[in-house]
């Protein structure tokens, strides 16, 4: 790889971080005024902003790093409580982001400077920046200043803080040096705070030779440092290497366990070991040399390689530390290596490779299909055994690979925070977001495209849905208005929901704005979900008047589309004076399902197995009725060989597939059924595209075309008829 296509990767990687580090930037704000203890959060968004501009740095984008290092400056103020949270240092900060985010954007099209209207931008954020440092700084730096004093005299008896050793063991990350970091350069920064009285270099992970990677930095250091300084200012020397190096800081006079903790970590050497702990302080020249005696003897009657029992043995029965410190330093030992051992793991997959790994999962499943299929008509005992396993295994690999791309919608969901605070603002209204479910998993191809409809929704909720704080003190409501976002699964679907406690739709005002527009005939019988559907008509508004977010008639019929491209559906509960929701289905993922193969005549069709409750025989007793009873109940159901208009001879006995999608059921009366069959979806072409009740096609193993049917176009379709049948029959006069 050339020189060039490294830094190109190396870019990349720095693009994709620092936009998971802006994104946890504005987590972190969003939640900073609500944050009873903000301490933490702060610490978050510090060392985000800090991380982003040291590897800004790395790669020379000067314009990254002056912007970000105001930033960072007012940051670590507020870390050290120089100056206080408040909605106005937030309303600051969040724009600082998204000009850092802007910045990033520009490097990720390859624009390695800024733009005269970027410059102009940041200059004026710098100025607001500014001002914020300069505004309390003063009274409030005066307050702090008189806590740290009274603080440090009750710790030293009212004087200075005496001098004393410092233990700091240090292990760098092996991308220290590819980072521009040398290790060197923080023991000698080190001497500036006080004596380094004491350095032991760790060279255990250095590989063969022949293994070493010259650009790896594979060192440690086991420093003694005496010095006054505070903790905080040690700790702020390895500030930019923290995040992927070992640094343990102990100071002056710890507890015996604190050492404890660096102890179990070092390598075993005995020699190395002595010496820190009398280096230290820990232990007398004369403790060690029959701490070393005993654990001679120790090894030679035990058959072991591992050192540190015999130690810790030795350290208790010497009553140099108590039993439960040891015990509790080892434990916490195993749970930092269990910790490590978990974030190794974890590994960066192209979004692009892993959507190749699906496919080819897909055309697996179709051969193996293809391959079971003749194995079935061989009559081969021992090849169906054989092409049954494989089948087995098919199906195992192409679940863990569907489940590869599932992800939490809860990072979705926790980008609406922003939304709902900036629209907020633009209307006056006060409008807080709750979010239920976040945990809930989906397709990744999904949670990327369902991103623009429930912005359209959120923002709609907001301006048409939750009233004016006036209105709603009028009616007896809370002055702060309630948005909320849940998630969960429902029938092999995800159902996500956005739900207010506004005014509810206008059910008289949406049917007499639709018969306006020609949408609907006067007169006619709709239903209050036929008539909530309205509102996703291409123009259709009900907006008094046009405001930036809403009232031109775009945005619902768009989200509309968007869904049903997905092959979703999306419906409206309201209740006036109450609130609305919202209500999107979507199937878990867009690529392979579980379907139960059904026929009609020659043709073959897919029913959506997580669809599917029961099949049954069609009563004799139907005649040309489109329901029948079960068990007590209606159940309207559709004729697959009328709705397509399929040819040839109806056989004497037919089935029922019962199907389910929400809270509705209906039957599919089909001729033979053929069993349960994994189905990769096949999206059909542009010309097939707007055919009603049709969710995509598959090929079978036979190399057939069946196509996969959509339940919830189906169902509606049959509960639309019912529902006109059922209004027809009480208002005979209106048919």
């Amino acid at each position: 790889m050339s020189f060039e296509d490294e830094m190109k990767a190396a870019l990349d990687t720095f693009v994709v971080e620092s936009r998971e580090l802006l994104q946890d930037m504005e987590d972190g704000l969003l939640g900073l005024e609500q944050d009873e203890h903000p301490s933490d959060s702060i610490g978050a968004i510090f060392r985000a902003a800090h991380t982003i501009k040291g590897s800004a740095g790395l790669f020379g984008l000067e314009h990254i790093v002056q912007f970000t290092h105001v930033v960072e400056s007012l940051l670590d103020m507020l870390r050290n409580e120089e100056i206080p949270v408040s909605s106005a240092l937030v309303a600051v900060l969040l724009p600082c982001r998204d000009h850092i985010s802007t910045l990033i954007d520009g490097i990720a099209v390859g624009n390695m400077e800024e733009t005269p209207e970027e410059k102009i931008a940041g200059n004026l954020l710098h100025q607001q920046l500014h001002s914020l440092m300069q505004g309390e700084h003063a009274d409030l730096r005066s307050d702090v200043i008189t806590q740290q004093d009274q603080h440090q005299a009750q710790s030293s008896g009212g004087g200075v803080v005496d001098s004393g050793n410092w233990y700091l063991s240090l292990r760098f990350g092996q991308d220290c040096l590819r980072n521009g970091m040398d290790p060197l350069s923080f023991i000698r920064y080190l001497s500036t705070l006080g004596d380094v009285i004491h350095l032991i270099t760790i060279t255990d992970n250095i590989p063969a030779i022949e293994q070493m990677d010259a650009e790896s930095c594979y060192l440690g250091f086991e420093v003694v440092l005496k010095s006054s300084a505070s903790k905080e200012s040690i700790e702020n020397v390895f500030e930019f290497v923290r995040e992927d190096s070992v640094i343990r800081i102990v100071p002056p006079r710890s507890k015996i366990d604190e050492y404890i903790t660096i102890i179990n970590n070092l390598p075993d050497d005995d020699e190395l070991l002595g010496e820190i702990l009398i280096k230290s302080g820990v232990l007398t020249k004369h403790e060690l040399d029959a701490c070393l005696k005993l654990q001679r003897q120790t090894h030679d009657q035990k058959d072991s390689t591992n050192h540190e029992a015999p130690i810790g043995e030795i350290l208790v029965s010497q009553e140099m530390l108590q039993e439960p410190i040891l015990n509790a330093a080892l434990q916490k030992q195993q749970q930092v290596k269990d910790t490590k051992a978990r974030e190794k793991q974890n590994i960066r997959v192209d979004a692009d490779r892993l959507d190749r790994l699906i496919d080819l999962v897909g055309e697996l499943v179709i051969a193996g299909a293809g391959a079971n299929l003749r194995a079935n008509k061989s009559n081969d005992i021992a090849l169906l055994e054989a092409t049954g396993e494989v089948m087995r295994l098919v199906e195992e690999v192409r679940d863990s690979a569907l489940q590869l791309r599932m992800v939490p919608i809860g990072t979705t969901f926790s980008r609406f925070q922003r939304v709902v605070r900036d629209v907020s603002i633009e209307l006056g209204k006060d409008i807080v977001l709750e979010i239920s479910g976040g945990d809930t998993e989906v397709d990744k191809s999904v949670v990327d495209k369902i991103g623009d409809p429930l912005m359209h929704l959120v923002r709609n909720s907001m301006d048409h849905g939750i009233e004016a704080a006036a209105v709603r003190l009028a009616r007896g409501k809370p002055a702060q208005g309630s948005l909320r976002l849940n998630a969960y699964h429902e029938s092999g679907s995800i159902v996500i929901e956005v739900s207010d406690d506004g005014g509810g739709l206008n059910r008289d005002k949406i049917l007499a704005k639709a018969i306006e527009k020609g949408l609907v005939q006067a007169g006619i019988l709709l239903s209050d979900k036929e008539i909530y559907a309205l509102i996703f008509e291409p123009g259709f508004s009900t907006a008094d008047q046009v405001s930036n977010l809403s009232g031109r008639g775009v945005g619902m019929d768009v989200v509309k589309r968007n869904v049903t491209s997905l092959r979703g559906s999306i419906d409206i509960d309201s209740e006036i004076g109450v609130g609305a929701t919202m209500r999107i289905r979507m199937p878990l993922t867009l690529a392979i399902i579980d379907g139960f193969l059904v026929s009609v005549g020659h043709s073959s069709f897919v029913v959506p197995l997580d669809n599917v409750i029961e099949c049954l025989e069609l009563p004799t007793n139907c005649g040309d009725h489109d329901f029948m009873d079960l068990r007590g109940e209606v159940l309207p159901f559709i004729r697959l060989r009328e709705l397509f208009d399929i040819q040839g001879e109806v056989p004497r006995r037919q089935n029922v597939v019962v199907v389910g999608y929400g809270e509705y059921r209906a039957g599919l009366v089909v001729d033979r059924l053929l069993g349960e069959f994994q189905t990769v979806i096949k999206p059909l072409g542009k010309l097939f595209v707007h055919l009603e009740g049709i969710g995509g096609s598959t090929i079978l193993g036979s190399g057939e075309v069946a196509l996969i049917l959509s339940v919830n176009a189906l169902i509606k379709n049959c509960t639309r008829r019912a529902h006109q049948q059922n209004l027809q029959l009480a208002n005979p006069s209106n048919s």
